[in-house]
Formats: structure tokens, sequence, C-alpha cells
């Protein structure tokens, strides 16, 4: 198999040939048919965010396949079957696994699929039977790699909905996370009053081919505005300072995109005080996997067309080509296909 190996201490991805691994008795051997480039695994390879660090591991937490292996175990899946993989669990017996927060659980947090275990920047991948999920009907393989951020935008849903519709909502960050909310808030009936925050002139153009109908303006455009709702997709601090100056009384921000860990926010006290905001974090995907692929599958014939979306397919070899796009902000998310 093909894979690539990634070495935290050198902060280098290395494209290297192995030998496929055989699966145990509770786990699945997926074929890998495409894997997503996440803003985390940038910031892995950057040295902003933890990983494996003990040795080489493959990145990679977003992606789907098809079973080419089973466990003597697993009974749920056969050979042959679309899946998806979703690469975080709890260890079932801690304190806030037994609360139904699994997402916090400590003793299973380096065992994240793609980022403490080797993931889907592969070929192959081997993982847990309980992770792996079908791919709905009538969703492609390409459509299914986008079901873990989406999964974690459920989450996020779940934690500040009700939003009204006719709510001023900000989303900032136009990156694929933020076309991800974009197009979920259109889904779900918000039209004109959904504002995205864009700083790079092509991101714009890209927002605008969704054509939801929705404004794209820069931040100095955004000054004197006022928003009921600042979702951040862009991890930035800067962006979250701005944000919370642009919203009204009652007004919230979700802190959605990842930060860097020793990133600070400026907060004036009195305006939170007396504007009665909300802050509000939001941190993987607790219990929203399948909640997940019925919103993909709902979603697939108008809104997740790659294109459309701005995404770049590179082969995986092609994976410095990919990193380098991704990051010049010419495509919204960077894909292998396989």
């Amino acid at each position: 198999m093909e894979f690539l190996s990634f070495d935290a201490k050198e902060k280098s991805l290395k494209l290297e040939k192995g030998a496929v691994p055989v699966p145990g008795p509770d786990e699945v051997l997926v074929k890998v048919a495409y894997a997503g480039i996440c803003g985390t695994d940038l910031h892995i390879i950057e040295g902003i965010f933890p990983c494996k660090s003990d040795g080489p591991i493959t990145l990679g937490h977003e992606f789907s396949g098809v079973v080419e292996a089973i466990g003597t175990n697993v009974t749920v899946f056969s050979i042959g079957q679309n899946v998806v993989v979703d690469p975080n669990a709890g260890c079932e017996s801690c304190d806030f696994c037994h609360n139904g927060k699994y997402h916090f659980c400590q003793r299973s947090s380096h065992k994240t699929v793609g980022i403490f275990k080797d993931g889907g920047w592969s070929t192959h991948a081997v993982v847990p039977e309980s992770q792996v999920f079908l791919v709905p009907d009538g969703v492609t393989l390409a459509q299914a790699a986008l079901v873990e951020p989406v999964s974690c935008l459920i989450h996020g849903l779940d934690l500040i909905n009700p939003i009204n519709i006719g709510s001023r909502v900000l989303v900032i960050g136009a990156g694929i996370i933020g076309f991800l909310w974009s197009i979920v808030l259109h889904l779900q009936g918000h039209r004109k009053s959904v504002t995205m925050s864009v700083r790079r002139e092509k991101r714009r153009e890209l927002f605008e081919n969704l054509n939801l109908g929705y404004q794209a303006l820069t931040p100095a455009e955004l000054k004197g505005r006022e928003f009921d709702l600042a979702i951040d997709c862009s991890g930035s601090s800067s962006a979250m300072e701005e944000a919370l100056t642009l919203l009204g009384r009652g007004g919230r921000l979700c802190i959605f995109g990842v930060a860097n860990p020793s990133a600070e926010v400026k907060i004036n006290p009195f305006e939170v005080y007396a504007k009665e905001l909300t802050i509000l974090g939001v941190n993987i995907n607790p219990f929203s996997f399948p909640k997940a692929l019925t919103l993909v599958a709902s979603l697939a014939d108008t809104y997740l067309d790659y294109e459309q979306l701005g995404i770049g397919v590179f082969k995986l070899s092609q994976y410095e080509e990919a990193l380098k796009t991704l990051k010049n902000g010419h495509i919204t998310k960077a894909v292998f296909k396989f």
C-alpha cells in the first residue's frame, strides 16, 4: 500500500510504501477512496496541534472507502460495502463517557484515528468496527468524505439552536467549514440574513459560486453592521475579537474553528455584561455522526458538488501541491482521491 508518513519531531511528510495491514478481530480494513485535508491537519504539520509524537503516523481523519476485509468478530459489515469513518470514540468507562460527553474523555483522546492512530492518507486504513458507518444510498464516496466535518457542524447546531429564521448570522472564514455552515443554514430556510466574512477575493468568488444569495463582505465592509449570531470557522483570534464588536444585544459568538492553543482573545467584559453576550465553543462530534449521514444525504443532490464548493482533488503523490494550493487560498479544501 501507499501512505503518507508524518514525523512530528521533524515536521515532515513522506510518501512511502508498505504491506497492507491485517484487521484485528474487532476491526475493519477500509480501502480508502477519498480522504480530506482538514485545517487541523495543517496545524499538526506546522507543529501547532498535538498528534502522535513517539514515531511516524499517517494523518487523515476525514475519509471514506470500501470494506476490503473484516475481523473475525465483525458482524455488522461485509466486504464491498461503502463506508465512512468516525475518527473519534470514548473509553465508555469514565465519568464523561457515562454522562454522554465522550468528546471530553481523557482516556481515549490519544486513540483518535488520523491524529494518534494511523488514518486515511493511505490506500488502506484499519479502524475499529464501532467507528465505521455505512454510506447512505444516493451519497457518493466523494460526498461521504465530508461527513466528518458535517458531524462536527451538527454538534455546533445542537449547541446553538434555535437559530430563528431571519436572525442576522455572520459566518467567519470562507473555507470549506464556512461553506458547509452556509449551505446548512440555507437548507434550514435562512436566506438574505446570512453574511460571509471573506479576506481574499478568490474566496469571495468561490463563495458566490454557491449561488446561495448571501452577501460576502470583507472585515472593512462589515464595519457598522450588527449580527445576532457570529460563527467563527477561521480559528483566528483577531477575527473572534472583531466578531464580538459586531454582535448586537443578546448576541452569540460560536467558536467553531480550531485556534492555535496559545492564542488569546481580548474581551470587553462590560460589553458582555451590557449586551448579555454568549460565547460558546464547539468540540468535535459527540453522537452526531448518524445525524450527519442523514444531513449529507439531504444535501447531496443540491449542495455537495466538489467543483461548486471549491474543493480540489489530488492524487496522494501530489500532497505537496495539495497543501500549497490549499494554503494559498485557491481552493476551500483539498481531498485525496485513490
